[in-house]
């Protein structure tokens, strides 16, 4: 039981870090950001994938909301 739950766990853990990065990047590319932002926000994601998603997930929209291209 233990070994089964840790081996679940490991994939779905990897699973996420993959996805997220993906997902950061995807809706990146639909958002309304143009540009230097946009360039920015992609190379934070692919050098950093896992935090770099999280910040965009949590202060890309805010930063935008306040400063509209």
């Amino acid at each position: 039981m233990g070994l089964e739950f840790s081996l679940i766990t490991i994939i779905l853990l990897s699973v996420a870090l993959l996805l997220l990065p993906v997902i950061a990047i995807i809706h990146l590319i639909r958002s309304g950001y143009k540009g230097r932002g946009k360039i920015i926000w992609l190379l934070i994601i692919l050098f950093l994938p896992f935090l770099g998603s999280v910040l965009y997930f949590i202060m890309g929209k805010r930063y935008r909301r306040h400063n509209p291209e």
